[in-house]
Formats: structure tokens, C-alpha cells, sequence
């Protein structure tokens, strides 16, 4: 029986991107929080529904559920992308940390385990908000997120080996992650939603950009296609430049339509953002590119934060 360290699991979740489901909880809730006090300083408490409608103790209680869910869905499919890589041996030869299947530190059936446990967590607590914000389709959303997150590197043909990954990231860990998130809360969208969305979306794409881009002569030869393995070195590096661009545009455009000028603050995400452009745009390779990975995640962490700040309390 192979014992299996907490750093090793730890090491296993990649904390490194764990930003990425901050984030969207974050900038969905400082929408909601917006939306709520247009709402009701506009007489219209009445109008109020999701979580909302029973209380801000109700709202408060639904984005903690709602980033359960995004932290054990990011987890989840950490550790499913360990199992699914490593047994196809995809990981034989890293260049990043050392996985738990590939690395031979945990059998593989042990590591499936810990993904279904916390793709089960992510369930349950996507249940109880769905009964909080008493919307019942969106457990068809939950269930497409958890069958997104396995056959990302899972199944016959995990759409991540045909370089979609990048789509189906900013799809769930951007649009519905965010939306999602407001719209439990409140029963309504935004405009600033929306865009911090896309803001949002491109940050966790870059995040998988970056990775891939480090992966680019492994996945090759392993016949993983990537997006990064598409594009080729250049390319990918050029994308991503472009994603954090788009990132921090996204951040005036959240000013214009929401009128809360608190949120130019997230545009201390460009300090991270700078040295992390200039580490892949310096032609960084192999292990060098893990600082670009961690500057890359505070991109999205401060963007997340802000935003959502100054959504509410703009």
C-alpha cells in the first residue's frame, strides 16, 4: 500500500491554480452585491431574488457555497488530469513538479479516488445552492461542469489532447463560474458580470496557456496537442501576451458600464502581469517558466479580488 504524504496531495491539487476559481466567485458576488444595492436603494427590495430574496445572511451563505464549489471543481480536475495523464504517460517525462501517478507516489486508482471525492464535494455543495437560489436547471449546469473537468485529459478522447482546452476553461471557469455565481445571489445579471466574466475567463486561460507552453516538447511527444503544441513556441507566447492585454482592458470596460470607479484599483494586477509577459516574452523555458506560472495566478487573484471590491462597494 503506497502512503501517500499531505504535501504530496497538497503538492497534487497545484495550489498554483487555485486563483483561477477564486477569482470568479469573487467578481460574481461584487456584481451581485451591486445589483442588490441598486435594487433596493431604488425602492425595488421587492424585486430581489436567488439567495438574495431570503436575506444578505442567504446571499453571504451562497457565495461561500459557490466557491466550494469552484475550489473543489479546480481540485477535482487537477487531480483528474494527474490520473488521465499519468496513465496514458503523458508525465514520464516532466519538467514541473512531479505528479502523483506519474511520479509513483500514488497508485493511480488512489488518485482517481481523490478526484471523484472532490467532484462530489462540488456536487453536493452546487446542490445546496441550487436549493438555495431555488433554480433547479442549474444542476444540469453542475453536471456539465463535472463531465468538462473529467474528459478535459479523461475518456477515450479528452478534448484536451485536441487543443479545446483553453475554450472549455474560459466557458466555465469565466462565463458560468462568474454569471453563475451572480445569478444565484441575486436572480439577475449585469453588464459588469458579464465582462468580468470574459476578464475572469482570459485570466484562467492564460493561466493554462502558460502551463502548456512550459509542456510544449513533453505533450509533443507524448501526442498531447495542445492549443500551446498548435501554435507552436512563438505563438503561445504571443497568446498569451495577448490574454493578460485583454485582461486588463476588461477592467476599464467594467468601469464604463458599472460606473464604479473602485474597480480601476484591479489594474495592480498589470505589476504581476508585467514581469510575467516579460518572463515568456524573454523566451523562458522548461523550470523557468514556473515564476511566470505563480506570476500569472496573482494576475488572476488581484483581478478577482478587485474587481469584486469594487463592484461592491462602488
Amino acid at each position: 500500500m503506497v502512503l501517500v504524504a499531505i504535501s504530496d496531495w497538497i503538492e497534487g491539487a497545484r495550489p498554483r491554480t487555485l486563483p483561477a476559481a477564486v477569482a470568479p466567485v469573487a467578481v460574481g458576488t461584487g456584481a451581485a452585491w451591486a445589483i442588490r444595492k441598486q435594487l433596493v436603494g431604488g425602492g425595488h427590495h421587492g424585486h430581489l431574488a436567488g439567495a438574495a430574496a431570503h436575506g444578505i445572511g442567504a446571499q453571504v451563505v451562497a457565495a461561500v457555497l459557490a466557491l466550494v464549489v469552484a475550489l473543489a471543481l479546480q481540485v477535482g480536475v487537477n487531480y483528474a488530469n494527474d490520473y488521465s495523464d499519468g496513465i496514458r504517460g503523458t508525465d514520464d517525462k516532466r519538467v514541473g513538479p512531479t505528479r502523483l501517478t506519474a511520479g509513483g507516489l500514488a497508485t493511480p486508482v488512489v488518485v482517481k479516488r481523490a478526484a471523484f471525492a472532490a467532484f462530489g464535494v462540488a456536487a453536493i455543495a452546487g446542490l445546496a445552492l441550487t436549493v438555495l437560489a431555488g433554480q433547479w436547471w442549474l444542476v444540469a449546469v453542475g453536471a456539465a461542469a463535472i463531465a468538462a473537468a473529467w474528459f478535459y485529459t479523461g475518456g477515450t478522447r479528452p478534448y484536451g489532447y485536441a487543443g479545446l482546452g483553453e475554450v472549455f476553461v474560459f466557458v466555465f471557469f469565466g462565463l458560468v463560474a462568474v454569471l453563475g455565481t451572480t445569478f444565484t445571489q441575486v436572480g439577475r445579471l449585469s453588464w459588469a458580470a458579464a465582462v468580468g466574466a470574459v476578464g475572469v475567463g482570459v485570466n484562467a486561460c492564460a493561466l493554462l496557456v502558460v502551463n502548456n507552453l512550459r509542456d510544449i516538447p513533453t505533450d509533443s511527444a507524448a501526442g498531447k496537442r495542445t492549443l500551446a503544441v498548435r501554435l507552436g513556441d512563438a505563438g503561445t507566447r504571443r497568446l498569451f501576451t495577448a490574454l493578460l492585454v485583454v485582461s486588463l482592458l476588461s477592467v476599464g470596460v467594467i468601469v464604463v458600464v458599472s460606473g464604479a470607479r473602485q474597480v480601476g484599483l484591479a489594474m495592480l494586477a498589470a505589476l504581476p502581469g508585467f514581469r510575467a509577459v516579460r518572463t515568456v516574452l524573454g523566451g523562458a523555458v522548461g523550470r523557468d517558466l514556473i515564476l511566470a506560472l505563480q506570476d500569472t495566478g496573482r494576475v488572476a487573484l488581484f483581478y478577482g479580488v478587485l474587481v469584486g471590491l469594487g463592484l461592491g462597494v462602488g
